[in-house]
């Protein structure tokens, strides 16, 4: 079943972020646009690659009022270990989200559950809590995160433009398109 237009669920999670164990709830995805991105554990090859990648886009992705938070099976504890010791991933300075009870993974549909752990999912959800975007890959394919700053800026244009929508490859300032009788068979 989509997730696309649903409200994230109630739930409460523990996380590192900047050197402190900190509480996410679902309440922190609310009043800004948010980024959950789901990748399978900590401590293995291409995971640190996409993480490192989303923190290179992270000062872009708040210029936006974006939040970012990462979530893995592995406990806040985990994530601080993989923090102090990684090159890569001592570079973030988004949350960390654990999810060792699958809990997270689970509701946002992305759980493996015969591996015990979450597939490559990325999520945009909107400042009411409600999903807009869903990108989910395989176990062995790393993701873009500078993709996310055009999707992003293509939902806002949307949230804030009803009655347009915006055509594939579409890039801020560029022309939308205003659905009706007119337009149809004419594109």
């Amino acid at each position: 079943m989509s997730l696309i237009g649903k409200e994230v669920e109630p739930f409460t999670a523990q996380a590192y972020k900047n050197g402190d164990f900190i509480e996410v709830t679902d309440a922190n995805l609310k009043g800004h646009w948010s980024v959950v991105c789901f990748y399978p554990a900590d401590f293995t090859f291409v995971c640190p690659t996409e993480l490192e990648d989303l923190q290179d886009q992270y000062p872009a992705l708040q210029e936006l009022g974006v939040e970012v938070f990462s979530v893995s099976r592995d406990s806040h504890f985990t994530h601080k270990a993989w923090h102090d010791t990684s090159e890569a991933i001592g570079k973030i300075t988004y949350a960390m989200i654990g999810d060792p009870a699958h809990k997270l993974s689970q509701m946002f549909d992305v759980f493996v559950e015969e591996e015990g752990r979450a597939d490559r999912g990325t999520f945009i959800i909107d400042p009411d809590g409600v999903v807009k975007a869903v990108e989910i890959n395989a176990d062995g394919i790393g993701r873009d995160a500078s993709v996310l700053i055009d999707k992003i800026k293509a939902a806002q244009y949307v949230r804030n433009n009803p009655g347009e929508v915006c055509p594939a490859k579409w890039k801020e300032g560029s022309e939308t398109l205003k659905p009706s009788l007119d337009l149809v068979g004419k594109i």
